[in-house]
């Protein structure tokens, strides 16, 4: 059991593997009015700043007028890549995390942000996760490229290599860029369901937009306090399968006598 008591969420009621109801009635008629400012603003922003594979998946999602249900949400997505969303307190250990990854289920956080964190927050709640990362699941290969990395993440865990792998999914499944015919566009949760770093990503001068390159990668720290200092770009969903695929076993072995790059290196 989670007792860290910085952490949000109800764990009391979890499950062995922190599964929770969603409990969908309890939410406040003003929760789903804030999720629905949420959503109106980052609405206005995906159609520049968002990849083709996230538009075109939120369009099979009625979401922005109230926070959503995830037993519907997964009726139409079984069918669709066989993932399904499950309830979480909030964030939970990696073990169960990679686990349902592994077997294709996404956590989602069950709570909301309060209004004074309309901005930014620092746990990822419902609409971060949601709004994020549920679109893309419907993307047979971004999907299955998000069930190998659970299967990854349970053999990192064997390997001591968590901190390594721990960068890849923050800079591709979090505050991951791709290219795009109209450039380059965001298909990071981070990026996607923030108010401010979408443009910033895309748009502003100053941070490094590197071609994809594991090995840098997985020695690239990360902070979570600012925008992003460097931000990794793939061509395509195919290509972060394809240069994800080889084991890493002897990539981990190489690197843990590396010292890793900061962010801003």
């Amino acid at each position: 059991m989670i007792t860290d008591p910085n952490l949000r969420g109800d764990y009391s009621r979890a499950a062995a593997d922190y599964t929770v109801s969603q409990d969908w009635s309890a939410y406040t008629p003003d929760e789903h009015a804030l999720f629905r400012r949420l959503y109106e603003r980052q609405a206005k922003l995906v159609a520049r700043y968002a990849c083709p594979e996230w538009i075109e998946a939120i369009g099979r999602l009625d979401a922005g007028r109230e926070i959503p249900k995830f037993g519907e949400i997964n009726k139409s997505l079984s069918k669709a890549t066989g993932w399904e969303i499950v309830a979480v307190p909030g964030l939970i250990p990696d073990g169960p995390f990679f686990k349902h990854l592994a077997e294709r289920r996404f956590p989602v956080t069950v709570w909301l942000r309060k209004p004074e964190e309309f901005d930014y927050i620092v746990e990822p709640d419902v609409f971060h996760d949601f709004f994020g990362h549920v679109p893309l699941l419907y993307d047979p290969v971004y999907a299955e490229h998000l069930s190998e990395y659970g299967k990854g993440g349970l053999k990192a865990m064997r390997l001591n290599a968590i901190k390594m792998l721990a960068r890849l999914y923050w800079y591709t499944i979090e505050f991951g860029l791709v290219q795009t015919p109209a450039g380059v566009r965001a298909y990071g949760a981070g990026l996607l369901s923030s108010g401010g770093e979408l443009a910033y990503c895309v748009d502003d001068p100053k941070p490094r937009r590197r071609p994809f390159e594991l090995e840098r990668i997985l020695r690239t720290e990360y902070r979570i306090d600012r925008y992003q200092d460097t931000y990794f770009v793939i061509e395509s969903f195919a290509q972060l399968m394809r240069d994800t695929a080889p084991d890493f076993s002897p990539v981990y072995a190489r690197l843990k006598f590396l010292q890793p790059f900061p962010p801003d290196a």
